[in-house]
């Protein structure tokens, strides 16, 4: 099967497999996985390997730029220490400790080739992680610390990786060459995108055109990660920052541009994530093939061993790093009070690696500078992979369960529709007082009909939150005022669409015409009823 045919066989099968997901309300990620080492030996199936040089500058900004500008600004501002202590702390320790543990399980693993391993195999996936919570229904607070995390985590582990490298094929290390490197990726990569952002918004904001900004926004992850790399800096890093501004200023774009950059995006993220995991399970023929020289017991074994190390490690810095800032500290205790143990608890067993983890181990160079081959670069790679599979197998499989069984503190959902209704009611006002002051131009008079409808309007908005609240509208459908006003919208709405439809089957209008009071019909539904049931 030819190179295109294969990604054109990726692509299509793994959208089917997460479309089943969705349709059935499994989890994505873990069902991609799972069909994904299935098909790995069916016959006709080709080999795919993830290539660094791929999935790096182009798979993972992508990604994450797309998180980033889903991800709440406040939220992580409000969550900043514990998103440090994981993304920066943990990855660091996780390093350190899986290269003792690795160079003391396994006799024939030199220790700057087990820290090697540590910095691929330290990082929780981005997509991984915040795609199962969501699904599991976690408390904002936590989704907040995990996305967080999984924003900066990779330009940590990538930068430790490097640094590993050097030493283990000979360049060697010094403590201050690594800080040095580690101050240039994080303080580069912010630069970098710090320098972006404001130029980025300000074009931004000035395109009208749909397709122009779309296609703007599809370069902005690529162009602002190759600056920050060009320069040495986390390319990672860039792109978050560039993302989290964007994303946090969304509302300063053109209302139509936005819907559409947002439908571009949803389908960008769903295509990327789907192929992703997929191809994390159909990587196994080609990581067995590379494999030899170590019994199945003995890989067995380390396995195991190395899984529950992995897993363990994330308690052992979860609690610490949760609990010792507020006994080190009164006025943290004060502000922020004792958390429940649930939260380290659930922040430790959420910790599935992924596609980062497998792209820079197979980026792992196959010699030194000397010339020989790098120790153990097979075992590293296979190592990598059973440990990427088992985390999103056992973590992944039983969070959910964990979830429903453990003391989370709910959704105050109450409190949340309260606040939307305040805050909706609050705009309607002062779009009132707007009204009634453009109103009084005698340029901007308006028939008495039409002044009663914009009111109408902003009546509708008003009341539709607390109307939520309220008693249904019929006790058989269970239905709010504001549930029924929306399904009716679309009702007519549909109508509305199948007669410009067949006005154009009776050659009463064109095609262009068609199209073009559909999409104001599209337009109009969107904001209309785009609020979730």
């Amino acid at each position: 099967m030819s190179g295109p045919s294969a990604l054109l066989v990726l692509v299509a099968g793994s959208t089917a497999v997460a479309g089943v997901a969705r349709r059935f309300g499994l989890s994505a990620p873990l069902l991609l996985v799972v069909v994904g080492l299935g098909a790995a030996y069916l016959p006709g199936v080709p080999d795919y390997t993830l290539a660094p040089d791929i999935v790096l500058p182009l798979v993972l900004p992508p990604l994450l730029y797309s998180a980033a500008q889903d991800a709440s600004f406040r939220s992580l501002r409000r969550n900043l220490r514990p998103v440090l202590f994981l993304s920066i702390g943990y990855v660091l320790f996780c390093t350190l400790t899986m290269g003792l543990v690795a160079h003391a399980l396994i006799p024939s693993l030199p220790l700057a080739a087990a820290f090697v391993f540590g910095a691929v195999i330290a990082p929780p996936d981005a997509v991984a992680a915040t795609a199962i919570a969501r699904k599991v229904g976690l408390p904002g607070n936590l989704v907040s610390i995990l996305q967080g995390e999984s924003l900066v985590n990779d330009a940590t582990a990538i930068t430790a990786y490097r640094v590993a490298v050097a030493a283990a094929v000979g360049e060697g290390f010094s403590f201050g060459s690594a800080l040095g490197q580690f101050l240039l990726a994080a303080l580069g990569g912010t630069t970098v995108g710090l320098v972006l952002m404001l130029p980025l918004q300000w074009l931004r904001t000035r395109l009208r055109d749909p397709l122009l900004l779309n296609t703007f926004s599809l370069l902005v992850p690529f162009a602002a990660y190759a600056a920050a790399e060009a320069l040495d800096a986390s390319g990672v890093i860039a792109v978050v920052v560039v993302g989290l501004y964007l994303g946090h200023y969304a509302n300063c774009v053109d209302f139509a541009v936005r819907l559409q950059e947002e439908s571009v995006w949803s389908m960008v993220s769903f295509l990327l994530e789907s192929s992703v995991f997929a191809l994390i399970g159909l990587q196994l023929p080609v990581v067995v093939r590379q494999l030899g020289g170590w019994s199945a017991g003995q890989l067995t074994v380390w396995v195991v061993v190395l899984l529950v190390a992995l897993i363990g490690l994330r308690f052992v810095w979860s609690w610490p790093a949760t609990y010792l800032p507020g006994l080190l500290s009164k006025r943290i205790l004060e502000r922020e009070g004792r958390p429940s143990w649930t939260r380290p608890f659930i922040v430790a067993w959420a910790g599935m690696r992924g596609v980062v983890s497998l792209a820079v181990a197979f980026s792992i160079p196959e010699t030194t500078h000397d010339g020989s081959p790098f120790p153990d670069r097979d075992l590293l790679l296979f190592l990598v992979f059973a440990l990427v599979i088992g985390t999103l197998l056992v973590q992944g499989l039983t969070l959910p369960w964990l979830v429903q069984r453990l003391p989370l503190p709910p959704r105050d959902r109450q409190t949340e529709t309260l606040r939307e209704a305040q805050a909706q009611y609050d705009a309607s006002a002062v779009a009132e007082a707007r009204l009634d002051e453009l109103l009084e131009d005698p340029r901007n008079r308006l028939p008495e009909a039409l002044e009663a409808r914009l009111r109408r309007l902003l009546d509708r908005r008003r009341n539709a939150v607390w109307e939520r609240m309220g008693a249904p509208v019929h006790e058989s459908t269970g239905e709010s005022v504001d549930s029924a006003y929306r399904r009716l919208t679309r009702e007519t709405l549909a109508a509305e669409r199948r007669a410009l439809v067949r006005l154009r089957g009776e050659e009463r209008i064109d095609d262009e015409t068609l199209r073009r009071l559909v999409r104001q019909l599209d337009f109009e539904e969107a904001l209309m009823v785009h609020v979730e049931e």
